[in-house]
């Protein structure tokens, strides 16, 4: 039996698009230097799905791959740029995705800001969100 789709969404120009069958946990606001660069933000709003969750439904050989790390690889439409997804090898069977690129109405809510140690000097944070300098002390660092 198929999964209810919970969440559509996409690129920018359209040519890659996704289906989210399950809830989105995890939500934060990651301040980080890298996820600002990344995103041309001050952050980056970013979810976890399990990955027999994640399908992508057109264009993914329109993706491109981008390696941070040894164990990190980011993918974005090869047109428009849009960050689809990104997986970790020390978190198989997850994808995070950028939840600017969902075009459903999200149910699931923000729950801490990370990384704010290195956040924009000229951001500010106006919510009452949980602050951390670094990875919330429950999770454990796996960049």
């Amino acid at each position: 039996m198929a999964s209810e789709i919970i969440y559509t969404g996409g690129c920018f120009c359209g040519k890659v698009t996704f289906e989210i069958t399950a809830t989105i946990d995890n939500i934060i606001y990651c301040h980080c230097s890298q996820c600002r660069k990344l995103q041309g933000s001050a952050y980056a709003t970013n979810g976890v799905v399990d990955s027999e969750h994640f399908k992508m439904t057109c264009g993914e050989a329109d993706l491109t791959a981008h390696k941070l790390s040894a164990t990190q690889t980011r993918f974005f439409c090869r047109h428009c740029g849009s960050p689809i997804k990104s997986e970790n090898k020390k978190r198989p069977g997850k994808v995070r995705v950028r939840l600017g690129t969902i075009d459903s109405e999200i149910k699931e809510q923000p729950q801490a800001h990370i990384f704010v140690a290195s956040k924009a000097n000229w951001d500010t944070i106006c919510d009452d969100l949980p602050q951390y300098e670094e990875y919330e002390p429950e999770r454990k660092p796996f960049t």
